[in-house]
């Protein structure tokens, strides 16, 4: 069973910029790609970035397209989201998921607890 726990959120103005960490423990070698998705309130749950672990390949939201750019540390076992030129839009819960396919509009079976961003204008 894979772990996986949410690090780097907070609090930042409009055209900020934040780092988000997810550290995974456990069976991680089973799941080809990490990702990462957010939810708002009243909204549904939405895929912003993936990355395939074996190959690096990485997929984006339009959304975040030239701002966000996910990348991972084997080393460490660790998936980052590098968020820049933040948007009152963005302010969300931030997930970090684990799959056996890069695809955002996939089935995801392992989330961890989540991370607050919220962005200011």
């Amino acid at each position: 069973q894979v772990q996986m726990v949410e690090s780097g959120g907070g609090s930042v103005q409009a055209g900020g910029s934040l780092r988000l960490s997810c550290a995974a423990s456990g069976y991680s070698y089973r799941w080809n790609c990490m990702g990462w998705f957010r939810q708002a309130p009243g909204k549904e749950r939405e895929g912003v970035a993936s990355i395939s672990i074996g190959s690096g390949s990485t997929y984006y939201a339009d959304s975040v397209k030239g701002r966000f750019t996910i990348s991972q540390d084997n080393a460490k076992n660790t998936v980052y989201l590098q968020m820049d030129s933040l948007k009152p839009e963005d302010t969300a819960m931030y997930y970090c998921a684990a799959a056996s396919s890069c695809r955002l509009g996939g089935l995801w079976p392992y989330w961890g607890q989540g991370t607050q961003v919220t962005v200011s204008s």
